[in-house]
């Protein structure tokens, strides 16, 4: 029987390399995001922001492909802002793609993961929300708080047979860094251990090892971040 994967924010960046990295696998990948996800068995075009939308997709989803047996939420959005220039729609914004994108999405399959007694999500987080950073104090907050989500529904679920992982990725490659973003500057590529940016491709393979592998692992936050935090 097929296994069938959502992954929101697939259209671009990190949702898309777990897109492929898991259809690549075996699995039969859906995608949610503002954007079509091309080469994808589904893919609907929602704010992840928006409950009733991701609601009805998910629902779409499930009628044309079955039971969903995953989930990774990877929707994100960044801007680097001083605290005192963070707009009070900035910060809302940004709790609502991150924290309530990933509520959203939950709230749609658990419920037929507890059923089933199966079930594996995954939450794309970030290094900030472990080390903090320089004008990033809303993404930070946002993305700390899916660790503290994470962390408290893996314990919820985990009598249901539900698992429940973050990958906090450093400093990655993607659409969402500007060709001017501090992070690709030379001098603080160079603080880093392994000298550059994450790929997606590797953001995914941890994603993938937290649906595929051990299934003793649950409420566990991975760090692919080339040393940024150690």
């Amino acid at each position: 029987m097929s296994r069938v994967a959502l992954v929101t924010g697939a259209a671009s960046g990190i949702g898309a390399a777990v897109s492929t990295e898991l259809a690549d696998n075996g699995w039969v990948v859906a995608g949610l995001d503002l954007r079509p996800a091309p080469r994808l068995a589904a893919s609907i075009a929602v704010d992840v922001s928006d409950a009733g939308q991701v609601r009805n997709a998910v629902d779409a989803i499930r009628g044309q492909l079955g039971p969903i047996d995953a989930l990774v939420n990877a929707a994100g959005h960044y801007e680097m802002t001083p605290v005192s220039q963070i707009s009070a729609a900035a910060w809302t914004t940004m709790l609502r793609v991150h924290l309530g994108g990933l509520r959203n999405a939950v709230h749609a399959v658990l419920p037929d993961m507890i059923e089933r007694r199966t079930g594996a999500i995954v939450a794309i987080s970030s290094e900030l929300a472990i080390g903090g950073g320089d004008g990033d104090a809303h993404y930070a907050a946002a993305k700390g708080a899916v660790v503290g989500f994470v962390r408290s529904l893996a314990a919820e679920v985990a009598t249901h047979g539900v698992r429940v992982n973050s990958v906090a990725p450093g400093p990655t490659d993607t659409p969402l860094l500007a060709a001017d973003s501090p992070w690709r500057d030379p001098a603080y590529l160079a603080t880093l251990p392994a000298g550059r940016l994450c790929t997606p491709e590797e953001i995914a393979y941890a994603a993938h090892f937290l649906i595929d592998g051990p299934g003793y692992c649950t409420g566990e936050v991975l760090s692919p971040n080339s040393g940024a935090v150690i």
